[in-house]
């Protein structure tokens, strides 16, 4: 009779293991803090082990990440965290600008939070996109080899993420500083 204890030890290091390095890229581009993205591979791997036994082993990598997308779900239920912001840049955003008028400075925390809001209003997997693209400045064929999608599908994911901001941003009545949104 098999150990089913070393039967899960053998297909989690098959199948878990050799994808933990795209689950940290992937869970960084969702978390965009370090510390957080670990522990959301952490917990991805705890679920994943503890499933491990009832994997059929086809795509592996489809699994994990479906595991990792409950997972970072469950995690925003629980605190809802603002994706857009940077802690230390938000001590800055407070204090104002030398040159700034108080017209200016409504103005900028004004686009700030219609851009934030039309980001997160986004399905995540189009959030995923935009961050992967915009943010870290991965390529569409990097994107999509992070994503484990064709490149095709970053590009009209970004498309139509793009164009529900921006359609947002003008339902909002707000522009960007190119005269438009």
């Amino acid at each position: 009779m098999a150990d089913p204890d070393a039967d899960q030890q053998r297909m989690f290091a098959q199948y878990v293991l050799p994808e933990v390095e795209v689950l940290l890229r992937v869970a960084m581009s969702l978390t965009t803090q370090r510390a957080d993205a670990e522990d959301l591979v952490q917990d991805t791997l705890l679920r994943a082990y503890r499933a491990v036994g009832r994997f059929d082993g086809r795509h592996p990598r489809a699994w994990l990440l479906t595991i990792m997308r409950h997972a970072e779900v469950s995690r925003r239920r629980q605190r809802r965290p603002r994706l857009l912001d940077d802690p230390d840049t938000e001590l800055e955003r407070l204090a104002p600008a030398r040159d700034a008028t108080p017209e200016e400075l409504v103005v900028d925390t004004t686009f700030d939070e219609a851009v934030d809001a039309a980001f997160t209003a986004l399905p995540l997997r189009d959030q995923q996109v935009v961050r992967l693209v915009h943010v870290d400045g991965l390529s569409y064929a990097e994107a999509a080899q992070v994503l484990d999608v064709p490149k095709g599908t970053v590009m009209s994911r970004l498309h139509r993420a793009r164009k529900r901001i921006r359609n947002q941003l003008l339902d909002a009545g707000v522009e960007s500083e190119r005269g438009g949104a």
